[in-house]
């Protein structure tokens, strides 16, 4: 019997970051935790930095702990999108990436759209506009002297391990200096806005090999001439792998700092209404679309329960919150979850306040209140993307699988159902850590020709939960209150 293929799963999170032992075979799909550690932008000077550092000195120890505990086939490495490091002569890093929750693109899209109006620019690369895609990073960079090469954060980390540069095309396509119609990089672009197109590198397909690991990195492991592969490097890209749908009128919700609300096609909807109402259209694996759009998700409740464990309030743990929720009058307080004072740290809860007494909101004044008030609103987003997603792409939507951190959630889970009146299969919760082992394993010879077959070994070994929609809220008029909020505003 052929023994499985055994990889690294390095899933990296903003807040956290994990390396998992991926087993798969043919019908087994078994992932380990054996290393995780905390992750965070740091605050310098006005600024927010990540120690890139630091991470790539914890994926070596996780790594490492995958080699000590069994055999090692493969490494892959899945993170956020957009953010990046910049290399000069050598090879040397120039300076810790910044994290795209820092506010040096504030201002900058307008200054952006003088040269490429906004229609064009979705035209060109189909990119949902946030005022911290790289392309807006870049521009406020302002000099590029002695920068030889850029290299988005999954990237950089591989070279680091292997000395080899590229670029893996599900996270460049979320850069917006990708051209999704013709799957390269728009270089003019990067010409029109005055940056520097040479310093980005060539594109690699999700799945390729990119190399053995550097001597240096196999001393430090135990293990020589392990490959590391390029997966979905974007992280919702290895997730989007592993729903384990069997319909083709799935949507799909890939739930944890940011939630990311679509459906996968197989072109790009780059329509005017598309563009107006801010939908994206980024690379997956085996050259599908996902066309989605992210909503602010699980960051404002985790940033909430982290500002209360500051204030050192008692018995206030994230299961406690949702139990009481869960009890909570529904839809009492709702909010725009997607409003951009909810971007970066700080007390969280008081900015919810602040959003619920300008909307004319009842107030939340407990955690369990506030608590309600996020989930609920985060649930209105998801029913107003995955509509308004199925409308443009002109697809219907008869089940909802929501992946991720999020599926954990009862209420968030049941509350979605209601919302959109269709069942959510909940589950599983580390997909981008089993999207990133299956790639892998399918590059060092695994029988996954497609992604029908991954997604067969998911259900054929990972239980998901189904909730089936109630009656009863009116999420319509619900819906309609954050609208008074919204309209005129775009997204």
């Amino acid at each position: 019997m052929t023994e499985p293929i055994r990889v690294a799963a390095v899933d990296l999170g903003a807040t956290s970051g994990r390396v998992m032992a991926c087993r798969v075979g043919a019908r087994t799909l078994h992932l380990e935790e054996l290393h995780r550690f905390p992750n965070g932008a740091v605050p310098v000077h006005g600024g927010l930095f990540w120690d890139v550092l630091g991470i790539h000195r914890e994926v070596l120890a996780g790594v490492r702990e995958v080699a000590r505990t069994g055999h090692l086939d493969g490494i892959g490495i899945d993170s956020w999108a957009i953010d990046y490091g910049l290399l000069g002569a050598g090879g040397r890093l120039l300076g810790n990436p910044r994290s795209h929750r820092d506010r040096r693109t504030d201002g900058v899209p307008e200054q952006v759209r003088r040269t490429v109006s906004d229609a064009e620019l979705y035209g060109i690369t189909g990119l949902q506009q946030l005022q911290f895609n790289t392309i807006y990073q870049l521009v406020s960079e302002g000099s590029f002297d002695g920068v030889e090469r850029l290299l988005l954060l999954p990237d950089l980390l591989t070279y680091w391990l292997t000395g080899e540069v590229g670029a893996e095309r599900t996270n460049a396509s979320t850069t917006g200096l990708y051209d999704v119609r013709a799957r390269d990089w728009s270089l003019d672009l990067t010409k029109r806005l005055g940056l520097p197109g040479a310093v980005l590198p060539a594109l690699r397909e999700p799945g390729s090999v990119v190399g053995p690991v550097l001597a240096e990195v196999a001393e430090y492991v135990g293990v020589a001439g392990v490959p590391v592969i390029a997966v979905g490097s974007h992280d919702t890209a290895s997730a989007v792998v592993a729903v384990p749908a069997e319909e083709e009128s799935f949507a799909y919700i890939s739930s944890g700092t940011w939630s990311l609300v679509g459906l996968e096609l197989e072109s790009p909807v780059l329509t005017e209404a598309a563009r107006v109402a801010n939908f994206t259209n980024e690379g997956g694996v085996d050259g599908t679309i996902r066309f989605l759009k992210n909503v602010m998700g699980l960051w404002v409740l985790s940033e909430s329960v982290r500002t209360w464990a500051d204030k050192r309030l008692r018995d206030v743990t994230l299961p406690g919150l949702l139990a009481g929720a869960t009890e909570a009058p529904a839809l009492r307080t709702v909010i725009d979850i997607d409003d951009p004072r909810l971007l970066t740290p700080g007390d969280m809860p008081a900015r919810v306040q602040q959003l619920a007494q300008e909307a004319g909101e009842p107030i939340p004044r407990t955690p369990v209140a506030i608590t309600r008030c996020i989930v609920d609103s985060l649930v209105l987003a998801y029913r107003r993307n995955i509509r308004t997603a199925a409308e443009l792409a002109g697809r219907d939507v008869d089940v909802v699988h929501l992946v991720g951190g999020g599926s954990q959630n009862a209420l968030l889970c049941q509350l979605t159902a209601d919302a959109l009146g269709v069942p959510v299969l909940a589950g599983p919760a580390e997909a981008a850590a089993l999207g990133n082992g299956l790639v892998q394993a399918r590059a060092l010879g695994a029988d996954l020709p497609d992604l029908g077959a991954m997604r067969a070994l998911i259900r054929r070994t990972h239980d998901v939960r189904r909730f089936e929609p109630r009656p009863g809220l009116d999420w319509d008029a619900a819906e309609s209150r954050v609208a008074a909020r919204r309209d005129g505003v775009d997204r």
